[in-house]
């Protein structure tokens, strides 16, 4: 014989927010619609240089490390900050500090790294996708 088991004794799950996606555009439409980004020059790597006087703020904060196996991203951007100035945003992954590979370290020696440093040369790139991938694992 099945028992069911009451309606009030089922655990209550929270689903987040479902967003549709855009509608289907044909490939020969999506050239000039405005769901469609082609403009991707800026997911490719620049370098941003940085000086930092004795005792000064970098202006930006960073998250990630090998833990994550995410590498190393800018979390905070201090608006009107020189890292600001210089183009840097939160979503920028830190491929590569002053030559030093920032893909597969870890944070704390990323953080000395930088602390250390009077001249910057960071190679970073945008790649909001693993950031929020991040963001993500911290959160859950």
């Amino acid at each position: 014989m099945d028992t069911q088991i009451p309606y009030d004794d089922y655990p209550v799950v929270f689903l987040p927010a479902f967003e549709n996606p855009p509608a289907w555009n044909p490939p020969h439409e999506r050239v000039y619609h405005p769901d469609y980004n082609n403009e991707l020059t800026q997911f490719l790597p620049g370098i941003v240089t940085l000086k930092k006087p004795p005792g000064a703020q970098l202006g930006f904060n960073i998250g990630g490390g090998n833990a994550s196996q995410l590498g190393i991203f800018i979390s905070k951007v201090i608006p009107d900050s020189d890292a600001h100035q210089a183009g840097l945003q939160e979503g920028d992954q830190v491929l590569a500090v002053n030559d030093v590979d920032f893909q597969d370290i870890e944070h704390s020696k990323a953080v000395e790294i930088l602390k250390i440093a009077r001249e910057i040369s960071m190679r970073v790139r945008f790649f909001p996708y693993n950031y929020h991938r991040q963001k993500e694992r911290i959160v859950h």
